[in-house]
């Protein structure tokens, strides 16, 4: 049996959790079909996600469909979330983009385009609630073609749920890669070719076929699951290479701590050693999606307990691939949390291990913590779950954007021993990197003039150090050279590195100065085009750099670089100077001095 690992994902509220619910019951997997309105889906499972309507972490549920082993991962929708689905984007086999036929195509739902089309994953699109009031068709396939990508062939339509055959319109799509269909297309069209060509671009993302129909109603489902087992990509369970897979989420469940990964290749079983760029470990529990102890083959979902260090992005059989960086936008904001009650930090620590990005560091007060965030929902659902999980009522400062200092230029310092009360000497030097580089850390010194814990313990103390630099935030992009070393056999211990090491290279940080830049957004704003001057006056007074304006008939488009901080300000702005028609998408475009 084939295995396919496939995503929903979706804007808040176009139905991506009923379509879920809806494959999980046809499929016979679940006998009742359950509502997000109900709050009784089998993939919306915290009691948080059922009260809210929303889903807040990345389920896997599993079905059977033709000679496929779906496991089927549904994603939150709102964008407080979206890392959460970037993790679950990257072990995919292939996604389904689920649309309201109501609504049409959102601002999140560009996003998630933009981010599958970046990845490579082969996708399929599905118009939901063609059964409501006020659901588009014609009207709905041209905003797609212009606002998510012209490589769109329509499979079926809200008159017709059932399966279309292919003509002139798929072949004048497929043609744009494939010389055989061009071909074709002058000498006459050959179905049995559009459908091979079909069936490969697809599976290569490049191009995305749509379907339309009803997750409540059940229209257009069975075409669907015929697309879904005839268009995209599976994997072979039989591979005999070495163990290769991704942590895509940690979950607790009876206080076990379980890590959640894919596998693309090899197997993996009860008492198997597993590498990791950390470090390794013994598996003591390996459970598949269904929770059931098995052998898990490629292509397969594994639950791996037992393995504290395993952490959200190690790759599984590798001490050296590190984990991709972030294609979305980073949190650019945080607060800081306190509470009288006990067991904050656990708390705090146990949500940090789900999503790192809450990035958890101690706050300016004994007992208080601070955390990233990416908006008001997500730090609403981390103190209900702080309240219901731990016992902790949390109370949140307001949000502050979260900046970064970068170095002016190049600073050296060294403190030898004699000068302070550690019995040791370190010389650092630090120097500007490249933007985006992060912080490389490098020798002067021969590697032979310390000991190996103690120079271990510079360097865990040199990364850990900048993350408050002189003015109070995160250094970044930066060269640290160990330029001095010096140690008293058999007095000296690690513990003087790490307690001089922090004062070595603060003083070098001064040396050098730093300047604190506040992290930027690229925003898209589409609007009539008689709100462009408004638009643009709002912009420039929220600090933004607006570039021209694209007018198109009675519509335009403006570009911005804009301060995250004031980007909430535009969205709220932006419906009452529009009339309701403005859309705008964001994406993290790094950071300027402020």
């Amino acid at each position: 049996m084939r295995m396919l690992n496939l995503g929903v994902v979706a804007h808040v509220d176009a139905g991506k959790t009923s379509l879920t619910e809806r494959l999980l019951f046809d499929s016979g997997a679940i006998t009742r079909l359950g509502s997000v309105d109900g709050g009784d889906t089998r993939t919306d499972a915290m009691d948080l996600e059922r009260r809210r309507g929303i889903t807040i972490r990345s389920v896997v549920a599993t079905f059977t469909v033709a000679d496929h082993k779906v496991h089927l991962i549904d994603t939150p929708g709102h964008t407080d979330f979206v890392a959460e689905v970037e993790r679950a984007l990257g072990v995919l086999d292939g996604a389904i983009l689920v649309l309201s036929a109501v609504e049409g195509v959102q601002p999140h739902t560009r996003v998630l385009m933009r981010t599958l089309q970046s990845l490579g994953v082969p996708t399929i699109l599905f118009v939901n609630k063609i059964d409501r009031r006020g659901a588009r068709h014609i009207g709905l396939l041209h905003d797609i073609r212009r606002m998510l990508s012209p490589m769109v062939i329509p499979r079926n339509s809200p008159d017709d749920p059932s399966p279309m055959p292919l003509g002139a319109t798929a072949a004048e799509v497929l043609a744009e890669h494939s010389d055989a269909v061009l071909q074709s297309y002058v000498d006459g069209i050959d179905p049995r070719l559009l459908h091979r060509e079909l069936v490969r671009q697809t599976g290569e993302a490049l191009v995305y076929p749509v379907f339309f129909g009803s997750a409540i109603t059940g229209a257009g489902i069975d075409a669907l699951r015929q697309g879904i087992v005839d268009l995209l990509p599976t994997a072979d369970p039989a591979s005999s290479e070495e163990l290769d897979g991704t942590v895509f989420a940690v979950e607790y469940a009876g206080g076990r701590r379980f890590a959640v990964a894919r596998l693309f290749s090899g197997t993996l079983k009860v008492r198997d050693r597993i590498t990791f760029a950390s470090g390794s470990g013994r598996a003591t529990e390996v459970l598949d999606a269904d929770h059931r102890r098995t052998t898990i083959r490629a292509g397969g979902i594994a639950r791996i307990g037992g393995i504290p260090g395993l952490r959200i992005g190690d790759r599984l059989g590798s001490a050296t691939a590190k984990p991709q960086p972030a294609r979305l936008r980073p949190p650019t904001s945080q607060a800081v949390v306190t509470s009288s009650d006990e067991g904050l930090y656990t708390g705090l620590s146990q949500l940090a291990d789900e999503d790192p990005l809450i990035n958890i560091r101690p706050g300016p007060r004994p007992g208080s913590v601070i955390v990233s965030l990416y908006g008001e929902v997500q730090r609403e659902v981390i103190a209900a779950r702080l309240a219901e999980e731990f016992g902790v009522k949390a109370e949140f400062s307001p949000p502050q954007v979260v900046c970064v200092e970068r170095l002016k230029g190049a600073g050296h310092a060294v403190k030898r021993m004699g000068e302070t009360l550690f019995v040791g000497t370190v010389g650092l030097r630090v120097e500007p990197g490249e933007v985006d580089s992060g912080v490389r850390y490098q020798l002067e010194a021969e590697r032979g003039s310390l000991p190996a814990a103690f120079m271990t313990a510079i360097e865990d103390t040199v990364r850990a150090a900048l993350a408050t630099g002189p003015q109070g935030w995160r250094v970044v992009d930066c060269v640290v050279t160990l330029t001095h070393t010096g140690y008293s056999s058999p007095v000296t211990v690690a513990g003087d590195f790490r307690n001089l090491t922090p004062l070595v290279l603060m003083e070098a940080l001064e040396k050098a100065g730093t300047v604190v830049c506040e992290p930027m957004e690229q925003a898209d704003i589409d609007m009539p085009a008689d709100a462009v001057s408004t638009v643009l006056n709002l912009l420039v007074r929220c600090g933004g750099v607006p570039q021209m304006p694209v007018v198109r008939g009675d519509s335009a488009t403006v570009r911005a670089i804009v301060p995250s901080g004031r980007l909430r300000e535009i969205e709220q702005a932006l419906p009452g100077l529009t009339n309701g028609h403005g859309t705008l998408i964001a994406r993290f475009a790094g950071y300027q001095p402020m």
